[in-house]
């Protein structure tokens, strides 16, 4: 398991570990080896589709691009989320460390990507790679890889939210991927009652 300690103000922030102590100011090469290292611990995310007009979450193994703009998943044409994504490509790919004893559950790292999907042309220039990368990562798929209902589909991701833990929360877009803003709080949205 890959394991990211930054220190910053003498104040340790393990991505991996059990210590979850709000760091201060990160950079965005730190958020950068933050979300690289929770795509690394974590091999299945939470595809979000949409269904009849709302969300629908369905569980989904994926590998990552060079960076979080594009992502890869293994489908069946079979399954519900694929036929979502035929008739509506917008799409939400969540990926978050699991709860456990101990673990403050709301200072857990997760990752909201958010963008459109679409299949994979076998007999385009990068397939052969991908397919490699999805294998390497899960080995017991390559039988699928086979079967006639299964097609590789890339997730052209817009928009990034990261959240670290407490007042560790970062935004990016696919413009700028590797650039890495603390989320700010609208204002004028929050209402006193």
């Amino acid at each position: 398991m890959l394991s990211v300690s930054v220190i910053t103000n003498r104040t340790p922030y393990l991505y991996s570990g059990v210590n979850r102590t709000m760091a201060a100011a990160l950079t965005s090469q730190d958020v950068q080896d933050a979300w690289s290292a929770l795509a690394q611990d974590i091999r299945t995310a939470v595809l979000l589709t949409m269904r009849h007009g709302g969300p629908f979450g369905s569980h989904v193994p994926y590998v990552f691009g060079s960076d979080w703009t594009r992502a890869y998943l293994h489908l069946s044409r079979l399954a519900l989320h694929t036929q979502h994504l035929l008739t509506d490509p917008h799409m939400s790919l969540f990926i978050a460390e699991p709860d456990g004893p101990g673990e403050n559950p709301l200072a857990l790292r997760r990752l909201n990507l958010q963008g459109n999907a679409a299949p994979l042309a076998p007999s385009g220039p990068s397939y052969d790679r991908i397919k490699e990368h999805y294998v390497a990562r899960f080995p017991q798929a390559e039988m699928m890889f086979g079967f006639g209902d299964f097609a590789l589909w890339e997730l052209r991701l817009e928009e990034a939210h990261f959240v670290l833990g407490f007042g560790q929360a970062f935004v990016s877009t696919a413009t700028t991927p590797t650039r890495w803003v603390h989320q700010k709080v609208d204002r004028q949205a929050v209402k006193k009652d």
